[in-house]
């Protein structure tokens, strides 16, 4: 085999070549930098192994004859023609070797091309959470600025959750149609933009900033199920449990993130500033990910063949893959089925508490414990940390179960049964704990359990229904967007009423808990109905 541009044969590397070619300068490379397969590579032609094109990137022609000197590459011939006609070689130096590992050697790791697709997908719910929790911070000042009562407060909070509940069952359509790679990176900047926007439209008038918090929850309503469905394509299933749990672990993270950053960066730039930042890394966040990421590994070019046999190998498929409009997917049949019925209800009452604590958790630290959130940040993220953690350590518990020959309704029960009654008990604890540190504790107790239910619940999708599971996400992501709706804009309504009692909250909370237990356990299943 030769190189495409034509200069040198290539033994033992791999097929996949860059598409674009340029006149190269070709390096033979001892065996103990690249290893036996990978002894010579074209340092002018992007891209030309999967691993090693960012090293080839870095030699740009502009650049190679500067740093000839400095890196002791020597060629036998300078004359043009002689290059072309007979493929004269540069030869590599030991100072050459040395300066490899030291400048580049982050580049010659062979990191597996579904392991980027996860990060990627992490950091995408990082600033996921992190648009939703600075407005929560921002509100204080923000109400206090524009005169907002609860009740006012309440709607802030739930008007992103009338966008949210739009997108969620277009989102998985338009997912599994055109694939989630594509849906999640605009809907990344969507709501990237609207987080950016934000102080000009509450500055404008109040319609505007319900508008904008819409828009903001029309772009995040996607995220969910075309994750869900890069996931499918990307992640085999022996890998999807922890994977799954540690991409859900970034909006706890973001969580933290959020809650750190924005009671700094208010008390030294202003409110303004959290919108307009964090609006700013989502659009970055968009451009690395249309760079670098593919819809599936069949459409990439960097990944490498061993890679992409593993993950076709394992990775659960149905029938023939084809391009399906409307028409065929089975709404009827995935409506008349108990086990999507389980998930809706489980969702559901999972997602009750959890967008309750996540809009007015620090509302509860500041007026009901007296946390001053700048001074006691720590504090105060410590509940998202242990979600974020917990969430990652229930996955690794799925898939270790799982590879012990548990049955996958075993261990989605499992796992969901912990998500739930685990918050239930601690927050039935909180409800009458008025020590700052105890209640702290134990909302990081509550929420932290709570988190499991990303391996039960919010796996369950693909086990049930792999080719839908965009779909099915988005049917259940919609009901589990109403808490949203309405548990977020009564919780306002019940503080004005009642004074501030946040045990109704709290036990309104624990009752969902209870009823999707039930629900779940009697009629969900880790079988595949679709």
């Amino acid at each position: 085999m030769r190189c495409l541009c034509k200069q040198v044969d290539l033994k033992g590397m791999n097929n996949r070549m860059a598409k674009e070619i340029n006149a190269c300068a070709f390096v033979k490379l001892p065996t103990c930098v690249l290893g036996k397969p990978y002894n010579s590579l074209c340092i002018k032609c992007t891209a030309t192994i999967c691993r090693w094109k960012f090293f080839c990137r870095s030699f740009k022609l502009s650049t190679i004859n500067s740093n000839r000197k400095a890196l002791g590459v020597y060629s036998s011939d300078k004359t043009t023609n002689q290059e072309s006609d007979n493929s004269k070689a540069l030869k590599v130096s030991d100072t050459f070797v040395k300066t490899l590992k030291s400048r580049y050697g982050w580049s010659m790791k062979n990191v597996p091309e579904r392991f980027l697709v996860v990060l990627m997908c992490f950091l995408s719910f990082v600033l996921c959470n992190m648009d939703r929790v600075n407005v929560s911070v921002a509100i204080l000042p923000m109400s206090k600025e524009f005169g907002w009562s609860q009740s006012t407060v309440g709607v802030i909070q739930s008007s992103f959750f009338w966008g949210y509940l739009v997108t969620q069952i277009p989102g998985g359509y338009l997912a599994d149609k055109y694939g989630g790679k594509l849906v999640l990176g605009w809907g990344v900047l969507a709501w990237s933009l609207m987080t950016f926007v934000t102080p000009y439209a509450a500055s404008k008038s109040f319609p505007v900033l319900l508008l904008s918090r819409a828009l903001l929850g029309f772009g995040e309503g996607v995220a969910m199920p075309a994750m869900n469905q890069v996931v499918s394509k990307w992640i085999p299933s022996g890998e999807r449990s922890r994977s799954l749990a540690l991409i859900y672990s970034g909006m706890y993270f973001g969580s933290v993130i959020g809650l750190l950053l924005c009671p700094k960066m208010m008390s030294t730039l202003g409110w303004h500033s959290v919108f307009t930042s964090f609006g700013a890394l989502g659009i970055l966040w968009w451009l690395i990910w249309n760079a670098w990421i593919k819809s599936s590994p069949e459409k990439s070019n960097s990944i490498s063949q061993d890679e992409k046999n593993y993950i076709l190998k394992q990775r659960t498929t149905i029938g023939n893959k084809m391009d399906r409009t409307s028409r065929d997917i089975p709404w009827k049949l995935l409506f008349s089925k108990k086990a999507t019925w389980a998930i809706i209800v489980a969702h559901f009452c999972t997602t009750w508490g959890y967008f309750v604590l996540l809009t007015w958790l620090p509302t509860y630290f500041n007026q009901h414990l007296g946390l001053n959130l700048a001074s006691s940040s720590f504090v105060s993220v410590l509940p998202w940390l242990a979600m974020a953690l917990s969430a990652n350590v229930g996955g690794w518990c799925a898939d270790y179960l799982l590879s012990k020959g548990f049955s996958i309704t075993f261990v989605r029960k499992l796992m969901q049964t912990m998500g739930l009654m685990g918050p239930a008990l601690f927050l039935s604890i909180v409800s009458f704990v008025h020590h700052p540190v105890t209640a702290v504790l134990c909302m990081a107790l509550a929420l932290g359990l709570g988190s499991f239910a990303q391996s039960g619940v919010y796996a369950n999708h693909q086990d049930i229904g792999p080719e839908y599971a965009g779909v099915l996400l988005g049917i259940s992501n919609s009901f589990a967007a109403i808490p949203g709706i309405v548990g977020v804009a009564l919780t306002g309504f019940i503080l004005d009423k009642t004074g501030g009692a946040w045990y109704i909250v709290f036990g309104v909370a624990i009752g969902f808990y209870i009823l999707g237990t039930v629900v779940y356990n009697t009629m969900g299943t880790g079988k595949q109905v679709f």
